[in-house]
């Protein structure tokens, strides 16, 4: 349920709405338009009568909302969302798309993130992306550096000024995390695992959430709705393809019509990562593009220093000069470099 108040209503209308709502044991979000306040009513509203709302001074409409996800709504919040970071790169709205790119995994070889990281530096990216804690399918698969991967990501941003993104898998390390990462990057493994997206929640770095690989879109956001509704607002969506019975051509299948479909519905950024959607090097690059055409806020994308001998999904890594390669044409396409014409 969302309360529209008149454009001319006074704070003193509103906080009487919001208290009167409040008094119902009802939580509320105050979402401030261009033109109009909206007030998103938050909580069970089996008992409560709507129009008992819309008679107070100020309300101009009360609408109920057919959608579980409230919060994650654009009826309840028009605005297009948008995530800002302390060194001003911005993720939303009409802001220029941004490039996440780094190893799988962080492993010893530092000389070999750093080789990625001055790469990303050097082709206009904003983050480095790699992981410390390792969800693998087997017990015997290498599980991640940990805290040590964690110092290397940051040795990379001391060196490069990109920032971190890094995954969060249990709610005991969100703490040493967040010591460390910018962004906290909720796997698609753990996208409906409800104690971690509500600790998330209850911290303030922003959140970046992938879309689970057998879930529906509906079932997504409302795994966004667990973060927001626990009171952190930062939160970007991560399209990676869902499952596909056609495994011989591409590891799962990305769904760029969600990118559309989530702006449309949704005022939370999203952006799409290509690697783990179709699993194939040769993909990577014309995937990209469909996603940043779609509407995409930006693209992550594996890239090892040597794929051959990476010890995490080697396969879909692009190896530095492959990612250069990428990169020229991402940069062209969404205008933020014309390596044809360097007066742009």
């Amino acid at each position: 349920m969302i309360v529209i108040m008149e454009h001319d209503a006074t704070s003193e209308q509103v906080d009487k709405v919001v208290k009167f709502i409040e008094k119902q044991n009802l939580k509320v979000q105050i979402n401030n338009g261009e033109t109009l306040k909206v007030i998103a009513v938050i909580g069970d509203k089996c008992n409560f009568n709507p129009n008992l709302l819309a008679s107070l001074d100020g309300v101009r409409e009360v609408q109920k909302i057919q959608e579980p996800y409230k919060l994650v709504s654009r009826i309840s919040h028009p605005k297009d969302t948008i995530v800002k970071f302390p060194n001003g790169v911005k993720i939303g709205g009409l802001e220029k798309p941004v490039l996440i790119v780094g190893p799988c995994t962080v492993e010893q070889d530092i000389e070999g993130l750093l080789k990625v990281a001055y790469a990303a530096k050097e082709m206009g990216c904003h983050f480095l992306r790699g992981g410390a804690f390792k969800p693998r399918t087997s017990p015997y698969d290498f599980q991640g550096l940990e805290e040590k991967g964690l110092q290397y990501l940051a040795q990379a941003r001391e060196k490069t000024g990109l920032l971190v993104v890094t995954e969060v898998m249990d709610t005991m390390d969100i703490a040493l995390i967040s010591k460390y990462a910018d962004l906290l990057q909720v796997g698609a493994r753990n996208m409906q695992n409800f104690k971690l997206l509500k600790a998330l929640g209850r911290q303030k770095k922003p959140v970046l959430l992938k879309r689970g690989p057998a879930a529906t879109i509906k079932e997504f956001l409302l795994a966004a709705e667990y973060i927001l509704s626990s009171g952190n607002p930062n939160v970007i969506l991560c399209e990676r393809g869902v499952k596909t019975y056609d495994t011989q051509f591409s590891r799962n299948i990305l769904d760029v019509a969600a990118v559309s479909i989530i702006r449309k519905y949704s005022h939370l950024p999203i952006i799409v990562d290509p690697s783990h959607a179709t699993g194939k090097k040769y993909l990577i690059e014309p995937m990209s593009k469909a996603s940043l055409v779609a509407g995409a806020h930006g693209v992550m994308i594996e890239v090892h220093h040597n794929p051959d001998i990476a010890m995490c999904d080697g396969a879909q890594s692009l190896s530095v000069e492959q990612f250069k390669n990428t990169a020229k044409v991402l940069n062209k396409l969404i205008g933020r470099i014309d390596y044809d014409n360097k007066n742009l």
